[in-house]
């Protein structure tokens, strides 16, 4: 997997280094503080204003994240690198995982420096580092799914724009599944809520302090299900 840890190194510094990573970057880390602001403000109780950051972070989370991946294939289609790499000994799952784990590190980095704000909220009140700790699993594990979504969608057009369309499209569509299982009956009522993308698994778990190794695990499946369709895709598209 050296070519996959080359790959990493050049989009990492690319994030760190570039105007555009840096700006992602500080705009995430505003947006959690303001909707720690707005939402954390409703409530006294220490507990719910933590449920509340980990509520309105989720959200940016969730954007950033397709931000941030859509452009990883998209972006060396458009420039003629990825004609590069592919005419050399380099496997489309190593392109593919140099890319994503770059885009995770980005994103876990961005979650550590905003950690300074629950710790904010735990020196005023009665909530564990477990909680926070937890929330934050949460926090990486759904950025980690969302971003694996718009990998895929990367491999699917050589415009960013359109990447990204269809990246927040299939993550609405996944995070509509909840409500759609409400107007179904069982057994397919369960099945389309336990593949919600945010309702089940993060908003009645992690957001709350509490681990469910089934939430981590969902999460896992669908991280690994679109970035083998990455892979597939990137496959396919080599042979066109």
């Amino acid at each position: 997997m050296r070519a996959a840890t080359i790959i990493y190194r050049r989009e990492m510094g690319t994030y760190l280094q570039s105007i555009v990573g840096r700006i992602v970057g500080s705009l995430a880390l505003l947006l959690m503080g303001v909707t720690f602001q707005v939402f954390g403000a409703k409530t006294q109780l220490s507990g719910e204003m933590l449920q509340q950051f980990f509520w309105g972070s989720s959200g940016v989370v969730m954007g950033v994240s397709i931000i941030l991946s859509v452009r990883l294939v998209a972006e060396d289609r458009q420039t003629g690198s990825l004609l590069l790499l592919n005419t050399s000994p380099v496997r489309d799952v190593e392109i593919i995982l140099g890319k994503f784990f770059a885009a995770q590190s980005f994103l876990a980095l961005i979650l550590a420096v905003s950690v300074y704000i629950p710790l904010l909220i735990k020196s005023e009140g009665k909530i564990t580092g477990a909680q926070i700790f937890v929330g934050y699993l949460g926090l990486f594990l759904l950025g980690s799914a969302t971003l694996a979504i718009g990998v895929f969608a990367s491999t699917l057009s050589k415009q960013q724009i359109v990447s990204a369309v269809i990246g927040a499209a299939i993550v609405m569509l996944m995070l509509l599944f909840y409500q759609l299982s409400r107007k179904l009956e069982p057994p397919v009522k369960d099945i389309f809520a336990e593949l919600d993308l945010w309702w089940i698994h993060f908003q009645q778990g992690f957001m709350k302090g509490v681990f469910n190794l089934k939430d981590a695990v969902y999460y896992v499946a669908v991280t690994y299900f679109f970035l083998l369709l990455s892979v597939k895709t990137m496959e396919a598209k080599r042979w066109q």
